[in-house]
């Protein structure tokens, strides 16, 4: 069986996409790092235990690159340094467009932002086994704020151009997967 280059996770909230990318991870490493791009920022102390509580699901053969807005940049500088990475993967693009529309003007066109980075994103995964954390928003309700719609928008945008990159798709479910693509 041949390995994905790049696998999309996507489901709804606790639905076992982060427990699931580290066990594909594992299963694919080869020689070299694993990698793990964490987006999340702690503004308060229960994400910070939300980020602690991820920390510990992870053994010591995972290196932490922590990146809330750049990622591509991050992931170059990384490999700059240490090119072989056996197995990268990045929880998750929910935070990580949250955090990118945080810092942009309120005029700005979030969409086209989000997708810029989210090729760029793609350009740096070129060449390495990658697994991608997302969920997914557009099932729900149409958000009642314009940030909201924005967000879910933007969101939207990233998850399609990943997904229509990727080897393999599989959307969670209650911890349960189904194959979408590949």
């Amino acid at each position: 069986m041949t390995v994905p280059s790049l696998t999309l996770l996507i489901g709804g909230v606790r639905a076992g996409k982060s427990a699931r990318a580290l066990s594909l991870a594992n299963t694919r490493r080869a020689s070299g790092t694993m990698l793990f791009v964490a987006t999340a920022q702690a503004f308060d102390d229960e994400m910070r235990a939300r980020i602690d509580a991820h920390r510990r699901e992870r053994s010591e053969e995972w290196e932490t690159l922590e990146s809330p807005i750049d990622i591509a940049r991050d992931i170059e500088r990384r490999r700059s340094r240490e090119p072989l990475v056996s197995v990268i993967v990045v929880d998750c693009l929910t935070l990580w467009v949250s955090n990118i529309l945080l810092a942009l003007t309120e005029d700005a066109d979030a969409e086209a932002v989000v997708a810029q980075h989210t090729r760029e994103l793609l350009a740096s995964l070129t060449g390495m086994p990658s697994i991608v954390v997302t969920n997914e928003v557009g099932l729900g309700v149409v958000p009642a704020t314009a940030l909201g719609r924005r967000y879910r928008d933007a969101l939207g945008r990233a998850n399609q151009l990943v997904a229509s990159a990727a080897d393999e798709v599989t959307l969670m479910i209650a911890g349960l997967e189904m194959r979408v693509k590949g």
